[in-house]
């Protein structure tokens, strides 16, 4: 995962306004290509909200620019987002499974509208500030975890096809973290200092149950122990709970049964979508909070061919979360069926599944 040299060709670099696009694109200039920063809005609503940051980035954005001595375009990709990601996001709540949409703002978006758009400027190349790597390898692209193991994104970028990746720099591949602030710091970047930004990529930082209300109305309903049916508490609505939740619950730790005085907390463990039911459990590792098995749709593959069943791999099913020996069972164009060496938390329906092989990222699906 070398740096290419860039020869005086053309790569176009998504800058969002944080250190680590920064340091990408001071990096980029530097190993000789001809740098075009992009600025991407991809969100509209509520854009005078506290919680909305573009306006600030954009400004971070310019300072960068003119610091390492590059153009920068702006682009409106909010309607290409609110169609391709941010409907999907909601028909997926409604259905009661929890989605992931920065996987698909990256395949959609960042890989997708972003790609099309840079190659009408004249790029050779796309690159982003993400943790992740890319290789030629057989003829064939390969996506690859990121050297700092603790910032890697492959995660997030397992949809991204052979085309895309064929034309995506991942600057940052080989480099720790600190050591990009560092970077930022002896060039003089003022974002060297700047707070990550978290949460999901529209939403930001603000209160996420908030945000969901203004797009799918509360159904309140009764939340009852998996176990007994005993009824504990009421919801405001299956949408905004997911699997293995234990805040926001307001039932607070009853004795559980069998053990006298024992007051351990509650986590959700399904939903009931047709009576509109919340099930919980008491206690982190009730057995109704793991699995041996599951199911995945959607799938992808990044190198555009099935995976081998049996084989030995490592799976992912949640962002911070170490791989998982497993094997794939059965594998075809329609879903895949995934058994663990060991069962599985909290397993929760509408998030990805990632295969990898060693440090090879071989795509997944969607967990249903």
């Amino acid at each position: 995962m070398s740096a290419i040299k860039g020869n005086g060709k053309t790569v176009v670099v998504g800058l969002s306004g944080g250190v680590d696009s920064a340091v990408a694109a001071l990096l980029l200039k530097e190993q000789g290509w001809n740098v075009i920063g992009l600025f991407m809005k991809n969100w509209e609503d509520d854009d005078n909200d506290e919680y909305c940051s573009s306006r600030q980035d954009l400004i971070d954005v310019m300072s960068v620019a003119d610091k390492i001595g590059i153009d920068v375009e702006v682009v409106n990709f909010a309607k290409e987002y609110r169609e391709r990601v941010f409907s999907t996001f909601l028909k997926e709540y409604q259905a009661g499974r929890t989605p992931n949409p920065d996987v698909l703002c990256n395949s959609e978006i960042k890989f997708r509208a972003f790609l099309d758009h840079a190659m009408t400027l004249g790029a050779d190349k796309i690159a982003t500030g993400h943790y992740a790597g890319v290789r030629e390898f057989d003829g064939r692209f390969q996506l690859l975890k990121a050297e700092d193991g603790t910032k890697d994104q492959s995660y997030f970028l397992h949809r991204l096809n052979q085309q895309q990746l064929s034309k995506t720099l991942f600057p940052l591949a080989d480099i720790y973290k600190r050591d990009i602030r560092k970077m930022a710091l002896q060039a003089d970047l003022h974002v060297a200092v700047k707070k990550d930004s978290t949460g999901i990529c529209f939403i930001g930082e603000r209160p996420f149950k908030e945000f969901l209300m203004r797009y799918l109305p509360p159904k309140k309903g009764e939340i009852r122990c998996l176990d007994d049916e005993r009824v504990l508490g009421e919801h405001d609505g299956l949408t905004f709970h997911t699997l293995g939740q234990r805040k926001g619950l307001h039932i607070g730790g009853t004795k559980t049964y069998g053990k006298d005085g024992d007051h351990d907390a509650w986590f959700v463990a399904g939903k009931d979508m047709a009576n509109n039911v919340l099930y919980v459990v008491q206690g982190h590792d009730h057995p109704a909070l793991l699995v041996g098995e599951l199911k995945a749709d959607q799938l992808s593959w990044i190198s555009g061919e099935n995976p081998h069943v049996h084989w030995v791999y490592g799976a992912k099913t949640r962002y911070r979360q170490a791989d998982a020996p497993c094997e794939i069972e059965h594998v075809d164009s329609e879903n895949c069926r995934i058994n663990f060496a060991e069962a599985q938390w909290a397993v929760t329906p509408g998030q990805s599944v990632v295969v990898y092989e060693s440090r090879v990222c071989l795509g997944g699906g969607v967990i249903a």
